[in-house]
């Protein structure tokens, strides 16, 4: 699957600055345009059909194509096709996604707050915490500690509340933000039991609090799922512990579900399984499958009540905040959801399916570990098991190998040296073969280039 400079690729070349992007290798090597999608395959412009495993960017949760969705958009443009949420107006999809979510989401977030993307969203979390502990009296309470790999979005602010040290070196790495080590088994669990672990790995939030002042602390945030970070899958017991400890030295405790939201993980939010309580939770991606741009915030009963009653005008929003079009489509996603059952059979059926298929790589001689949670899974690459011994230059191997995949007609995406996955709650038993066979392909020819 070579790229080839088609008409469109060079305009993309010639003219567009892409996110996340080498320009400079972009320029060299090309672009895959790709035109049309169905089911769980997208297609590029030489009609290449590729299974893609990664629901677009960890996203379209009930798969391409779905002409539900375009009806809805289609009706709704007609009908009010845009107005804002500002000056005491609003419209009717908007209204019902918002008690729509306050009925799906963990108990007590019963509001919520409309933005673009999990960005946005978790940008609006920064100001909220921040406004929330200024009217209670404590307006020292402003820093906020994330985690090491944690992904939150790609403003300053969100980038520097996130983990990702290439996005600080790129001047997102604003003050008052802190990290702790993630809660990373293969990287940091040793000897330890997972019991142990878990104890472990919170411990380093209290020991950040100790060191900078709960007093002036407002939240912790994270991922259920670490996902862009690499698929990190905490101990059981983790957020146990990371709760407690919020609670004793009064922090916020944010939960980021914007990648492990609606259904992914076998329950409508990993929050449910994992038995979270938050204060407050970022949500996007899966509330449209993708379809069109929306996020939301998800504000508890604590916070929420502080800002309706002492708030006054809370200054912050967007143009497209609660956008009608967007609202319908979402809630149309979420009905398809329901109606279909996706997350029971999730559940039941094909989480176990593609847990047992991903398992079976396991014995590779290029993979150090597999690990997955629902739809959710990531294959540690190691240069030998023993040990286990990593790659020197990390993340090349990762990158030959999702170049095979992608040349297997498999879209895969590597983080560090780890493949990642995240197919849609529509993947069926069938194309998890193809994924896996193509996978183990990909990683016969990989160990084969480096050999």
């Amino acid at each position: 699957m070579e790229l080839k400079n088609t008409e469109y690729g060079k305009m993309l070349i010639n003219n567009h600055l892409p996110p996340f992007t080498n320009y400079e290798e972009l320029s060299r090597n090309g672009v895959r345009i790709i035109s049309k999608a169905s089911g769980n395959y997208i297609y590029d412009e030489e009609g290449n059909k590729i299974l893609d495993a990664m629901a677009g960017l960890w996203c379209v949760n009930i798969g391409y194509g779905r002409e539900e969705l375009a009806e809805v958009a289609k009706e709704q443009i007609l009908k009010l096709s845009y107005y804002n949420s500002f000056f005491k107006t609003n419209n009717i999809p908007t209204a019902e996604l918002s008690e729509k979510l306050s009925k799906i989401t963990p108990k007590g977030l019963s509001h919520s707050f409309f933005a673009n993307s999990g960005s946005e969203a978790n940008d609006t979390i920064i100001r909220m915490v921040r406004h929330y502990w200024n009217l209670e009296g404590q307006p020292n309470k402003r820093k906020i500690i994330g985690r090491e790999y944690g992904y939150h979005g790609s403003t300053i602010m969100s980038a520097s509340m996130g983990g990702m040290v290439d996005m600080h070196n790129q001047s997102a790495n604003e003050a008052d933000f802190y990290h702790i080590p993630a809660p990373y088994s293969f990287k940091y669990q040793g000897n330890q039991s997972n019991e142990l672990f878990s104890e472990t790995a919170s411990s380093w939030l209290e020991e950040k609090l100790i060191e900078l002042g709960s007093e002036n602390v407002a939240a912790f945030v994270a991922e259920p799922i670490q996902g862009a970070g690499g698929v990190i899958i905490p101990p059981e017991g983790y957020f146990n512990h990371i709760q407690k400890i919020c609670r004793k030295y009064d922090i916020l405790f944010i939960v980021d579900e914007v990648i492990t939201g609606f259904g992914r993980t076998g329950k409508w939010f990993a929050s449910d399984q994992m038995n979270l309580n938050p204060d407050m939770m970022t949500l996007a991606k899966g509330l449209t499958s993708g379809y069109i741009p929306m996020s939301a915030v998800m504000v508890g009963e604590r916070v929420a009540e502080k800002l309706i009653k002492d708030g006054g005008e809370f200054n912050h929003g967007f143009t497209y905040s609660g956008h009608p079009v967007a609202a319908a489509v979402a809630l149309e996603n979420l009905k398809i959801i329901e109606s279909e059952q996706l997350i029971s059979k999730a559940s039941d059926v094909t989480i176990p399916y593609f847990a047992a298929k991903i398992n079976n790589l396991k014995d590779h001689p290029l993979v150090g570990e597999v690990r997955s949670y629902g739809l959710l899974a990531c294959i540690e690459l190691v240069k030998n098991k023993s040990g286990p011994e990593l790659f020197k230059n990390t993340g090349e191997v990762g990158a030959v190998c999702r170049d095979y995949c992608i040349q297997n007609k498999l879209m895969m995406r590597a983080v560090r040296d780890g493949m990642i996955m995240s197919p849609a709650l529509t993947i069926s038993d069938t194309e998890i073969d193809e994924m896996v066979s193509k996978l183990e392909l990909s990683l016969d020819q990989t160990i084969k280039k480096i050999s």
